[in-house]
């Protein structure tokens, strides 16, 4: 309370908008809390009128033009989308000129920013750092590092709101219980390994329910027992746990009904479910819940805050051994480690392991019985050897299959667990790039957890012993989620341009697409197959296809069907936008997908597997006509796009089954090897008399500044 009135608004804002962060990130998933305290900052920026709608839109969806660039990229290392975005940022405004005009002018300094590890905190060069808003920086690291956007929106929304609004709250069971009331079902939706089962038990016996508690793991035939548990449950104030609710799907209708027929339910009476997520869930019984996600937090500090909010100082005090304390938060921080590892995907673990609370609690026990054990015994000698043995091979190491997983295990445990940590002579790291992850000095429970809230919100893949570069892909993937979610938030009267409204730049787009569309007929797309088979066959001497031309006339087969349905779909579509025809599902799911720049679904099924957006996408698109139409034309090409072809694994291994034909070789005895050459253009090569050159073939990891071609020859085993 303020007796100034302008003081006391903003508490109680402050307050409101902190309550409802707190309460929204109890019942969504770990991948959407950032989202959402992303779009939270967005509304209430919106709402002071300090929000700007286009460069919002920009910053989410990028260039979605569908024309290509006319300006040369300046920078070979700026692929060709950050190339495009960054033109299109310099339109918006003078001072995201500037920073077009500065970078083409002095490109060497912003190579210097781009190649940083964390360009996101360093800030943007030259001075813009100052000059910019945060919303302007975040558009400018989007077109030059969009792996750094993920990290940079947290920066963002601690700049704006400050770094409570990043840090999720805990799983508490008292504060889920207080916001609990007995016609209010706690549904816990369940992650890999989660089993909230003995956190609720022992909260029951902190509230003296440990007698009032039932509880039935659901399946088939167990209806009718969860059914008698929850009418005598309401009656006496009994808690209620029914476990695995979406293995008995069926049954939650009814469950549904009854929790509606309850009519003044017992004050104590609560009842606790847990599911899997499905959307056969019922939405009666959503409507009616509270909902919690338990998801391991998202950050080494989170993990290990969530950890140590489940420690108490009665499980510090049983433990006699002076080094129980230290060794409890090296355990901690180990379990934060194996599960943050998990992000990396293949590279992190060769297989994705269901670590959860268990394996922590049980390893926590052995640490203290092991501890207890040499304490009695007056051993000055800790037992490293057993310690690291069962918790590193039997409890962790228990759920690991893969040797090379089980190899990183144990080397964990070498470094964490031994002697140094109690060196007097150097202190001891948990990682070797900085002095952040140290173990804190002896103390109570408040000196840990005040240790833990001094980790870096952010960490690098280092702490892990993981070269920084192993982050990349999983940010890449993480941002590009995000923002298609932050798209499907956003409200739909926004226009695509000024004076222009949804369904007009619908429809220009839809016009514009149809345009380039290399349509023969609407009856046969592109290419008349049997005309060109003919053409093909006149070309031989023998009259026969090749398998390379039997390969070009699959391709052309899959091409025609995806050009007639993206031409009927947008046909249809206009007709919609002008009413001569009622708006399917499909066709307003098409205009969402064009107006925001993302590839429609209804077309996607009908091509190769692709991340690009529609602008970029539509110039690969013709491309491969124009290659297709050149090998019609003109026979096989000397460098082929592997890119262009819809299965290039066909066309490969139709070059196997050439030079097999040529030189009467067995085809189960040949193979296909790759060379790298150092050609960098496909002017004056030839074609191979076995094999062909290549392009489109891209090294995971490898660093070039130009494009390789690569030779693939056919040989014998």
């Amino acid at each position: 309370k303020d007796a100034n009135l302008d003081n006391r608004r903003r508490d109680m804002t402050d307050t409101i908008t902190r309550q409802i962060y707190d309460y929204t990130c109890t019942g969504i998933f770990e991948r959407h809390k950032l989202m959402f305290s992303f779009q939270m900052t967005c509304m209430i920026m919106d709402g002071d009128g300090r929000l700007d709608a286009d460069l919002l839109d920009f910053f989410l969806k990028g260039d979605t033009s569908l024309d290509e660039v006319s300006e040369p990229n300046p920078a070979p290392w700026l692929i060709m989308s950050g190339w495009k975005d960054l033109l299109c940022l310099g339109e918006m405004n003078e001072e995201l000129k500037a920073v077009v005009a500065d970078f083409v002018a002095d490109v060497p300094t912003w190579k210097a920013w781009y190649d940083l590890e964390t360009p996101e905190t360093a800030g943007i060069p030259k001075g813009f750092h100052a000059k910019l808003t945060p919303l302007q920086r975040l558009a400018v690291t989007r077109c030059f590092r969009p792996d750094r956007v993920y990290n940079a929106v947290k920066i963002f929304v601690v700049d704006l709101l400050g770094e409570k609004f990043v840090q999720p709250p805990v799983l508490d069971y008292g504060r889920i219980f207080a916001q609990s009331t007995p016609g209010s079902p706690m549904v816990f939706i369940l992650s890999p390994g989660a089993d909230p089962q003995s956190d609720i038990q022992k909260f029951c016996d902190e509230m003296d329910m440990t007698q009032r508690f039932k509880f039935v793991a659901l399946g088939q035939g167990q209806g009718p027992i969860a059914e008698n548990l929850l009418d005598v449950g309401y009656k006496k104030g009994h808690w209620i746990l029914l476990q695995n609710c979406h293995l008995l799907a069926s049954w939650l209708k009814k469950l549904e009904k009854i929790l509606y027929m309850m009519k003044d339910p017992h004050p104590d009476f609560r009842l606790w479910l847990t599911t899997d997520p499905t959307d056969k869930f019922p939405l009666g019984i959503l409507q009616r819940s509270l909902k919690v996600v338990t998801e391991p937090p998202d950050g080494l500090k989170l993990n290990m805050r969530a950890t140590y909010s489940r420690i108490d100082a009665a499980m510090l005090e049983d433990c006699p051994h002076w080094a129980f304390r230290p060794c409890l938060y090296v355990l901690a921080f180990l379990h934060a480690v194996v599960l943050e590892r998990r992000k990396y995907g293949k590279i992190g673990w060769n297989v994705s392991y269901d670590f959860n609370d268990s394996d922590l609690n049980i390893s926590r026990r052995l640490l203290g019985l092991y501890l207890e054990k040499a304490y009695e015994d007056n051993d000055e000698f800790l037992p490293w050897g057993s310690l690291k043995y069962l918790i590193g091979d039997a409890m962790y190491g228990g759920r690991v299959s893969d040797n090379f997983d089980r190899r990183i295990l144990k080397t964990y445990l070498e470094e964490y667990m031994g002697d140094f940590l109690f060196d007097d002579c150097q202190k001891f790291s948990f990682s070797r790039v900085g002095f952040d992850y140290e173990l804190p000095p002896w103390g109570d429970l408040e000196n840990y957890k005040g240790m833990v809230e001094k980790l870096p919100l952010t960490n690098s893949p280092s702490v892990f012993g993981l070269h920084p570069n192993a982050e990349i892909g999983y940010y890449t993937n993480a941002v590009k989620s995000m923002w298609k979610d932050l798209i499907s938030l956003q409200p739909r009267r926004v226009g695509g341009g000024e004076g222009m409204s949804r369904e007009d730049y619908i429809a220009i787009t839809a016009r514009d697409i149809f345009g380039k569309i290399p349509l023969a007929s609407m009856d046969v797309g592109s290419y008349d197959m049997l005309q060109t088979r003919v053409l093909l066959q006149g070309k031989n001497e023998d009259g026969v296809v090749t398998p390379c031309q039997v390969v070009l006339l699959q391709e052309l087969e899959r091409w025609n069907n995806l050009v007639l349905r993206m031409a009927i779909t947008l046909q249809d579509l206009q007709k919609a936008l002008v009413g001569e025809i009622g708006m399917s599902d499909q066709l307003d799911a098409l205009g969402d997908s064009l107006f925001n720049g993302f590839l429609p679904d209804m077309w996607r099924k009908l091509l190769p597997d692709t991340q690009k957006s529609l602008g970029s996408w539509m110039n690969h698109f013709q491309k491969r006509f124009d290659q297709y139409d050149l090998w019609i034309k003109e026979g096989e090409p000397a460098v082929m796009w592997l890119s262009g072809l819809h299965i290039p694994s066909a066309y490969l291994t139709a070059l196997v089954q050439t030079t097999c034909r040529i030189k009467r070789w067995p085809l189960d005895k040949s193979t296909l090897f790759t060379e790298v050459t150092q050609h960098t253009s496909s002017e004056g090569l030839e074609h191979l008399e076995s094999g062909c050159y290549v392009s489109g073939l891209y090294l995971e990891g490898a660093s070039c500044t130009y494009t390789l071609t690569y030779s693939l020859l056919a040989a014998t085993f």
